[in-house]
């Protein structure tokens, strides 16, 4: 059974950073594509980062066209962990923020970031 658990959000000014953290369970981590999404109020939720299963000199990584440049998805297949480090953060980053695997229809709690001044 998959379990998720997000975690690293906050209240941050405009242009701060965060790290955001999901732990996984349930699954063969090493091997699964992980994705980022987030839903911002009054939002549907969308697709922020993907990065695909395997060692991490082999992985490869997508970003909307919103946050690139700004975010970097990575994992640590020793610690079933995927993060996001967010970068230049701005107001329309404000949204809960989801992992998810890819593949596979199960959503987390979530973690709420707030960008604001």
């Amino acid at each position: 059974q998959v379990q998720l658990v997000e975690s690293g959000g906050g209240l941050v000014q405009p242009g701060g950073s965060l790290r955001l953290s999901c732990a996984a369970s349930g699954i063969i981590f090493r091997i699964r594509a992980m994705g980022w999404y987030r839903q911002a109020p009054g939002k549907e939720r969308e697709w922020v980062a993907t990065i695909t299963g395997g060692i991490s000199s082999s992985v490869s990584t997508n970003y909307a066209d919103s946050v690139k440049g700004r975010f970097t998805i990575s994992r640590d297949n020793a610690k079933n962990t995927v993060y996001l480090q967010m970068n230049s953060l701005k107001p329309e980053d404000t949204a809960v923020y989801y992992c998810k695997v890819s593949g596979v229809d199960y959503w987390g709690p979530g973690t709420q970031v707030t960008v604001s001044s």
